[in-house]
């Protein structure tokens, strides 16, 4: 009887291990092949090195970006200015400012310097800086939007346009997922940008008008503290959100030399939490799950054989390889042997080829995208002897005809 219990035990427990296994592999599963359940408008997640779009839902609609913007008014900012230039106010910035909008209240006669203003735009959101800053750098927050609109066109972005530099709400300052993560990954190539727009906190000294001043970063996804929303691969962000809006922010992670760029707008509250933290999370992982950077192929790979013409016979027999690795991203569900390769070979490849040698090139195309690697000589080619051995057995039976005939000749006429 015991011995029954001890066995009924047994498949008891070996049951449950087996039930919880296959718990984990489906929730495995789930978290790294499903892609994210989100509830805002316009989402894209993209590679910044390749350009591929990991994510994308609504990501050419024209939404309102909010404070977003304020990426590209700093981009800008940095463009023109020394962070050390000192701007002193010289009118009340602060009462241009719509009811309900970010201010600091800044103080006429305050003077601070431009990465101090900076720190306010990115960390705090302010929109009274933001003006400051466009009449700094633009004259007037018209001429601002100007150049703003001129940086859009350079980057090649036709569905975005700005009337200002903060993001107030106006029906004809607007932009794209797609559009927003141009510039953002524009702005990142700056260093300072990433700087300012990582800081969790600032701390402003001092004026001659007001105490120092403390702001904690409106995106919670780069403060430590916040066990709940912080994400320790976050590089930058920004964050937004007007009415018409939504929760929006645009934001930057890097995690394995994975550099991908994540863009949420027209998000929602839901009990009092802003979703574009979970679901800018979501996505990330998302990426990070279901993507990595391969090699498509590695230098010195081989890739064609040709037969070279006037080869020498030991070596005409020719082998193509990769001059240099092809690195890319791509689906940990794609296999590196089923990605179509095109090869194009110089034409008439005779002898001498000397070993390293360029002889043509292999391209692979992936998700629109072209990846090309020139193709080398493994080896020395050395032109064949062959045809001048002929040449000179040619000209030796010519020679002998000749002798052969002038000796006839001799022979016949002493007869």
């Amino acid at each position: 009887m015991k011995i029954k219990n001890i066995e009924n035990i047994k498949k008891i427990i070996i049951l449950f291990c087996l039930t919880i296994l296959f718990l984990s592999n489906i929730s495995f599963i789930f978290a790294t092949n499903n892609e994210p359940d989100l509830t805002a408008k316009g989402v894209i997640l993209l590679d910044t090195k390749t350009g591929r779009v990991l994510y994308s839902k609504n990501e050419n609609e024209k939404m309102y970006p909010a404070s977003t913007t304020k990426i590209l008014t700093a981009i800008l900012t940095l463009e023109n200015c020394n962070l050390t230039d000192f701007v002193t106010i010289n009118h009340n910035i602060s009462a241009t400012i719509p009811y309900g909008y970010t201010i600091v209240e800044l103080q006429i006669g305050e003077q601070f310097t431009i990465e101090q203003l900076l720190e306010m735009l990115l960390v705090h959101s302010a929109n009274d800086v933001a003006s400051l800053l466009a009449e700094h750098v633009g004259g007037s927050v018209e001429g601002f939007a100007n150049m703003m609109n001129k940086k859009v066109a350079e980057l090649g972005l036709s569905n975005t346009h700005f009337t200002n530099p903060s993001g107030i709400h106006d029906d004809n300052h607007y932009t794209t997922a797609t559009d927003l993560a141009a510039i953002m990954k524009y702005c990142i190539k700056n260093k300072e940008f990433v700087r300012l727009a990582s800081m969790p906190s600032c701390t402003i000294p001092a004026t001659n008008k007001h105490i120092a001043r403390t702001y904690d970063s409106t995106d919670k996804l780069v403060i430590p503290s916040d066990s709940k929303n912080y994400y320790p691969y976050l590089v930058c962000g920004k964050t937004g959100y007007t009415d018409p809006a939504g929760e929006c922010l645009v934001s930057c992670a890097n995690k394995d030399d994975l550099e991908l760029i994540c863009v949420i707008l027209g998000g929602e509250t839901i009990d009092n939490n802003p979703t574009r933290y979970t679901e800018t999370k979501a996505l990330y992982e998302y990426g990070y799950h279901n993507f990595s950077v391969r090699n498509i192929i590695n230098a010195n790979d081989f890739v064609e054989q040709v037969r070279v013409k006037n080869g020498a016979l030991n070596t005409r027999d020719l082998t193509l390889v990769a001059n240099t690795s092809i690195t890319t991203l791509l689906s940990n569900s794609e296999n590196r042997d089923n990605i179509i390769s095109t090869i194009n070979l110089n034409d008439n490849i005779a002898a001498p080829v000397n070993q390293g040698d360029v002889l043509g090139s292999v391209t692979y195309e992936i998700d629109n995208q072209k990846y090309t690697t020139e193709l080398i000589a493994s080896h020395t080619v050395e032109k064949s002897n062959l045809l001048y051995y002929m040449i000179e057995i040619f000209i030796g039976i010519v020679l002998i005809l000749i002798v052969f005939i002038i000796f006839s000749n001799r022979k016949n006429k002493t007869n």
